[in-house]
């Protein structure tokens, strides 16, 4: 059976007003204290309020990985 990715989003305000949501998956560093994450996806186009942005980014999330979520890929078969 496929693993649940660990994806995150958040939405970041890069100029005043303009609200940009950005999907990372968690990266497999072992650090201590912290569980890393870098960038696989962001807006290309600002949202005006951080809510607009933060909708699109779970609109953004059910399309690249369908109704199941982020899994990961079983290459050993059935």
């Amino acid at each position: 059976m496929s693993q649940l990715r660990n994806i995150a989003l958040t939405v970041q305000e890069l100029e005043e007003g303009e609200f940009y949501w950005v999907l990372m998956e968690a990266a497999d560093y072992d650090l201590e204290d912290a569980l890393p994450y870098l960038p696989i996806e962001a807006a290309s186009d600002p949202h005006h309020t951080y809510a607009n942005a933060l909708v699109a980014g779970v609109a953004a999330i059910r399309k690249m990985f369908g109704k199941d979520g982020p899994r990961t890929t079983d290459m050993r078969g059935p």
